[in-house]
């Protein structure tokens, strides 16, 4: 397979892009991808046998499983980190290990509908936290212990928006590939 074949495959939709200006176009349309997010993967998956699931979406990547375990465990991340920016000022968040978390056992055996629970919870409390946040809100940031940029909140929404979009472009396509869908 070719490095650009592998580079489609895992970045399906491309990498995300922050815009220069932030408008309230964009965070109403990301919002909007975080509030439907957790029942358009569910729709994508429920059917899907435990096989199926254990299939890996590229050569060496995760399994459809790990990637809806990994999906949950990430924005449950962002959402504590959206909690640390309002109430901290530029907190240094934590950093967590997602390939590892990907490899431990729930990630790599637990039935699928714990996550795609969890994800309708923590989307539900995310996407009514964001709704109501101000210009000020949105202005607030944190810095990234690896990187030490700091985030703004605005710009956090676009990346976790891109991020559901990134990991159901990864299930959808490999179900496309295997005609199961």
């Amino acid at each position: 397979m070719t490095t650009d074949a592998l580079y489609q495959l895992q970045y399906p939709i491309g990498t995300f892009e922050i815009p220069t200006t932030i408008t309230q176009n964009h965070i109403e349309s990301w919002i909007s991808i975080l509030e439907h997010f957790p029942n358009r993967l569910e729709h994508l998956v429920k059917h899907l046998t435990e096989n199926q699931l254990d299939t890996p979406y590229r050569p060496n990547g995760w399994t459809v499983r790990q990637v809806v375990h990994h999906v949950s465990d990430s924005h449950h991340h962002s959402y504590s980190r959206f909690k640390w920016a309002l109430t901290e000022d530029k907190p240094i968040i934590k950093a967590y290990y997602e390939d590892k978390w990907a490899e431990l056992i729930d990630s790599k055996t637990a039935p699928i509908n714990m996550s795609i629970q969890h994800l309708k919870a923590i989307h539900f409390k995310l996407v009514y936290l964001l709704k109501r946040l101000t210009e000020n809100d949105l202005n607030k940031s944190f810095i990234h212990p690896e990187t030490k940029k700091e985030v703004f909140l605005k710009q956090n929404i676009g990346i976790y928006a891109w991020h559901s979009n990134h990991h159901y472009a990864h299930i959808e396509n490999l179900l496309k590939k295997n005609h199961w869908i």
